[in-house]
């Protein structure tokens, strides 16, 4: 089957319910999506199919036909740059496992939402589980980065 994955098309030639994490880290060696959980309770591998956050390690690639795959290595420059340099500056990471989903999904919000209340963020983070508890860094990344991106 035929993907799209960071503005690249792939062949895929496994199970149609192969999950999307599996073929992105085992057939495509893109290895920021990390495996967490396997139900899509932790938010460790997200990724965005077609601007959406969603739980790769839950998705099956067949969902994925059609639509474009995004990594953070896909991500837009003007985009994650700001998104990376809040991470940084806010000094999130800890253990930095979960940090990549974490990213994702901020910058999901960020790229529909330049400005987004306390609340906003809260809903777009909630089942992003970081168990190094730096969740109040990663609220105050995500308002920095909104500063830099709008």
């Amino acid at each position: 089957m035929k993907l799209k994955v960071n503005g690249k098309s792939v062949e895929f030639s496994g199970e149609p319910d192969t999950p999307i994490l599996w073929v992105l880290r085992d057939h495509l060696n893109i290895t920021t999506p990390k495996f967490g959980c396997g139900a899509g309770l932790c938010g460790a591998c997200t990724v965005h199919l077609d601007g959406e956050a969603i739980r790769s390690c839950s998705v099956p690639v067949s969902a994925a036909i059609g639509k474009r795959i995004t990594t953070l290595e896909g991500l837009p420059e003007k985009l994650v740059k700001p998104i990376k340099a809040a991470w940084e500056a806010e000094e999130v990471p800890q253990c930095g496992y979960c940090q990549t989903g974490q990213m994702m999904s901020a910058a999901a919000l960020l790229s529909k939402n330049k400005n987004p209340t306390d609340h906003e963020v809260q809903a777009a983070m909630d089942g992003n589980v970081c168990r190094c508890g730096t969740y109040g860094r990663i609220r105050a990344a995500i308002a920095r980065a909104a500063k830099s991106i709008a």
